[in-house]
Order: structure tokens, then sequence, then C-alpha cells
């Protein structure tokens, strides 16, 4: 480790990036024991991560664009046509075509995902409750801030 003048060995070293100190790292390792953790909770009711995140996004809104689904999942365009196609498959979703522009393609959940919600959202409460365990409300809050602005510095590099 490389201290700087007047730096304690407690005080992180912002070129030390070994990954129990980069941020990235941390980061990084978290979100795949995270998908790791609901991965295994959500095999028992046939639905991958991938699917999750859709169905996640649609509780939100339906009616959305593949492209909007995209953005907000945070995935390329083929990707969600592959996970689409599977939810469809299943009889999750309907597509349907934009009576205003007919290149668009609505996504709307059927009944049968709709009422997986009140089924699925208590996994992910489960999961998020392991994550955050032993840590105050306070430390939540401020952790959900930070992350929040960790992930804004790296959206508004996107523009």
């Amino acid at each position: 480790m490389n201290l700087s003048e007047g730096q304690t060995a407690d005080e992180p070293d912002d070129t030390d990036l070994r990954p129990d100190n980069s941020a990235g790292y941390l980061v990084r390792d978290t979100h795949l024991l995270f998908a790791k953790a609901l991965r295994t909770r959500l095999q028992s009711h046939q639905i991958t991560p991938g699917q999750w995140y859709f169905l996640r996004a649609l509780w939100d809104e339906e009616g959305l664009s593949q492209r909007e689904l995209s953005r907000r999942v945070g995935t390329t365009e083929p990707t969600t046509v592959s996970a689409l196609r599977l939810l469809a498959r299943s009889g999750m979703i309907e597509r349907v075509r934009n009576p205003k522009d007919r290149r668009t393609i609505n996504i709307y959940l059927t009944d049968k995902a709709r009422d997986m919600k009140s089924e699925l959202m208590p996994v992910a409460i489960e999961v998020n409750d392991l994550a955050t365990a032993g840590l105050s409300r306070d430390e939540f809050l401020q952790l959900r801030d930070l992350l929040q602005k960790m992930r804004n510095n790296l959206d508004s590099e996107e523009d």
C-alpha cells in the first residue's frame, strides 16, 4: 500500500485498486452475490434472473416498447428480444403492435404474470433483507444514497 504523507494505514489509498479497496470490484462482487441469491430463490418459480428484471420493469409500467424496456432494464435490444421470447412462450407477456406506430411493439403482462408479482416480490425483499442485515436504517439510507450518487456519476459520462 502506498501511503501519502500524513495518511494512516486505516485510511483508504485511492491508488490501491486491490479488490477489497476498489469500489468497482466491490459493487461488481456484491451484484454477483445478489444475482446468485436471487437466482437460487427464483428457480422454484421457473423464473430466471433475466426474466425477473423484465417482469419487474413491467410491473412498474406495462405497455412499454421493446426499446424502452431495454433501456429501463439496461440490456441490449437483442437480449431483450430473447428474454421476451421466453416470457411469451411461458405465457407471461403479450406483444401488441402499437396502433399509432405500426413499427413499434408494446409489451403487456398477462394475468399469469401480474399474479406472480405477489409471489415473487417477497423473494426480492428476502434477498435485499439478507444483503442489508446488520445495517441500521441510517446506514442503509446512506448506502442507498452513495450508490445512487455513483450510478449518477457513471450515467452522466454516457451523455
